[in-house]
């Protein structure tokens, strides 16, 4: 089996989700040819998301991500979506 990783892009932005602000810091890379995610919310730890191409937003890898606020997860999706190529 061949597993390829390339970090293509690196970003940083602030966001405000239900009234609460967050630092969202990251890159995109390249896991065996499909875009992945790696977040870091607030400065706190790395999740790792695939970028869901059908839904045009992120899908958690990890437990610890699936534990960010639903609107959170939408507001960085349609950061990515407009901010960055995936």
């Amino acid at each position: 089996m061949r597993v390829s990783t390339t970090a293509t892009k690196t970003f940083m932005f602030e966001i405000i989700a239900d009234g609460v602000p967050y630092e969202i810091r990251g890159q995109v890379f390249s896991f065996n040819e499909e875009k992945r995610v790696r977040l870091s919310v607030n400065g706190e730890g790395q999740h790792i998301y695939a970028w869901d191409a059908d839904a045009v937003g992120l899908r958690a890898l990890d437990d610890d991500a699936s534990v960010l606020p639903d609107s959170l997860e939408k507001e960085i999706s349609d950061r990515l979506v407009k901010t960055i190529v995936l």
